[in-house]
């Protein structure tokens, strides 16, 4: 198990180093030099100069790579060029809406996806089973965007229980009136996500029933519940880790969206806000930070699922 964290770990870094290099590549491929970022209208062939010194776009394409990794490597995400203010500090404030948002959301979709995948699964002969991949199969059709719509005009304007935007100045130091502006986009984004959830944990509920191992253990007279707690539910989870694995990682990239409907101050605004801006180091830095969660995340769903099968660790033990 030592050997493979320690194979995983390399290939963590090799792969931040890949995407590092890609995304230095398409930043530069973006029409337009940053320079004109910090330039006013009608600005002069010297003033011009002056600011491509000061970002760095005169030098030559590898002397800016080198910069580029070596600020990487020491976590050093540089300055906005709009505000003059550090991007990492930053970055952590807007952290501070997008990861509760994002994991509350998960977690949230986690406690209704099981168990309704599982119900769905086992009785699908009923109609409540048949009921359940019905909803769900309609909850992938629809857009997130057109729930929170939904949402905030049943729930903020109509019936007026919870902000429609926005988050408190004070943030989470008023931690009731933080949980009252995530409250709808945890909800837009958990109807999603269950609905998509459902219908993997259905499919491999379903592998399970049908294998023999379960038949067995109903042919020794246990209960079709028992044999799926003593038998099936590891087996199960095994594909379902994966796949959790990949929609959080899809959660915490497509929160900018929902993140656009309320009006959040989170890392996706924060993205589309240097693009519009062309501020070079806070699309890097915030796509950056971005490629390092999902690389985390992957990461860990990796490592939960040897930890869940002991076959997996006995075959990693022999490569």
């Amino acid at each position: 198990m030592a050997r493979y964290l320690l194979r995983r770990t390399l290939i963590l870094f090799a792969s931040l180093l890949v995407a590092g290099l890609v995304l230095f590549v398409l930043l530069r491929l973006l029409p337009g030099d940053p320079a004109a970022a910090l330039l006013s209208v009608g600005a002069d062939a010297e003033q011009i100069a002056a600011a491509r010194a000061e970002v760095g776009s005169d030098q030559p394409m590898v002397v800016q790579l080198g910069r580029f990794l070596s600020d990487m490597a020491r976590f050093d995400l540089g300055r906005s060029f709009v505000s003059g203010a550090e991007v990492l500090p930053e970055i952590r404030e807007r952290l501070a809406v997008t990861l509760p948002l994002t994991f509350a959301a998960f977690t949230l979709a986690l406690v209704v996806a099981v168990p309704l995948g599982i119900v769905a699964a086992m009785r699908g002969d009923r109609w409540y089973g048949a009921l359940i991949s019905a909803v769900s199969q309609v909850g992938l059709a629809v857009p997130v965007f057109w729930i929170g719509i939904l949402l905030v005009w049943i729930v903020a304007v109509k019936w007026r229980l919870l902000p429609a935007s926005g988050f408190p100045v004070r943030g989470w130091a008023d931690p009731v009136a933080a949980m009252r502006a995530l409250l709808l986009p945890v909800v837009t984004i958990a109807v999603v996500m269950s609905a998509s959830l459902i219908r993997y944990v259905r499919s491999a509920t379903l592998d399970v029933l049908g294998s023999d191992y379960i038949r067995n253990a109903r042919a020794l007279g246990e209960s079709l519940p028992e044999a799926m707690i003593r038998h099936g539910i590891r087996n199960a989870s095994l594909p379902v880790i994966s796949i959790l694995g990949i929609e959080l990682a899809s959660t915490l990239l497509g929160a900018v969206v929902v993140e656009r409907v309320f009006a959040l101050p989170g890392l996706g605004s924060m993205l589309l806000l240097g693009i519009e801006q062309r501020d070079y180091p806070s699309v890097q830095g915030v796509l950056f930070v971005s490629t390092l969660m999902v690389l985390l995340i992957g990461f860990a769903a990796d490592i939960l699922q040897r930890l869940v099968d002991p076959r997996l660790r006995d075959a990693g033990a022999r490569r």
